[in-house]
């Protein structure tokens, strides 16, 4: 059920992806939505430049997932988002990236349908795309890759539930979400099914943001530069070719005066 911007006196719910961390990033309609919102529930991943776009007299409600420490249950953010909706409220769910890719966002809409509330998705630019940019990573390229993988690096029961021959192939591109707990690992899995050892590979913190780190490494080095380094979450993994490319084409550290506002920390903005 979708519904107008600009319908009055109607709860509604608007899934809107925040973008991966420079405000200059959301789009147009974000921007607007953010601007007539009655109340924002938001991500960890949200920046802090970001939030700043708020309606001053919104409410704002935390509802992040960091590694072992959830502020709320996804079931618990998706009945929230039915009672705020059905009391009439304009609500914007403000989520890091693009809220249907690894963000949950379709878990939301089926029980926004599921309880007759009225809803809109709003895109937006998913760290994948946004944080391999400000990299200077080009995804895909004639000469190293011609298609590219996501794939998340979330655990489960112990192991990672990914199809790895999937992820070893000539010309392409991976990149991991959520796979900073799980590197050695994965590096491991994917030498083992055949990828080389050698394999460019990347590691991103707080992609697009002021304080984003990048370190370079092979499939082999790359657990133990992330370890040495200290990288924390939020990060992105980018394995293939196309990461040789990061040298040449960085085009973020050629650009000092590019003001980007922080991501972290976010519990104080509420």
């Amino acid at each position: 059920m979708q519904t107008n911007v600009m319908e009055a006196n109607i709860g509604v719910v608007y899934l809107v992806g925040a973008g991966p961390g420079d405000p200059e990033l959301l789009t147009l309609k974000a921007s607007k939505l953010l601007a007539i919102a009655e109340v924002v529930v938001y991500d960890n991943l949200v920046s802090a430049g970001i939030l700043a776009l708020i309606n001053p007299d919104a409410e704002k409600i935390y509802a992040g997932k960091e590694k072992n420490r959830h502020s709320m249950e996804q079931v618990d953010i998706s009945q929230l988002l039915v009672i705020l909706a059905k009391q009439g409220k304009k609500v914007v769910r403000l989520k890091g990236g693009d809220p249907f890719i690894f963000g949950r966002g379709g878990e939301e809409l089926e029980t926004l349908i599921q309880y007759d509330v009225a809803y809109e998705v709003v895109p937006g630019i998913t760290a994948a795309n946004g944080i391999a940019c400000y990299a200077g990573i080009p995804l895909t390229h004639r000469d190293y890759a011609h298609s590219c993988l996501f794939v998340t690096g979330h655990l489960k029961d112990g192991d990672i539930d990914l199809d790895w021959g999937s992820l070893v192939r000539k010309d392409q591109t991976v990149v991991i979400y959520m796979g900073l707990g799980a590197l050695a690992l994965i590096s491991e899995k994917l030498i083992a099914h055949g990828m080389s050892e050698m394999m460019p590979s990347a590691i991103i913190e707080n992609g697009a943001t002021s304080e984003q780190r990048v370190a370079i490494g092979t499939l082999t080095t790359l657990p133990s530069i992330a370890k040495s380094r200290n990288f924390k979450s939020p990060t992105l993994i980018i394995i293939g070719e196309v990461v040789t490319l990061h040298t040449r084409l960085n085009w973020l550290k050629s650009m000092p005066a590019l003001e980007i506002l922080p991501s972290i920390p976010l519990q104080q903005v509420a």
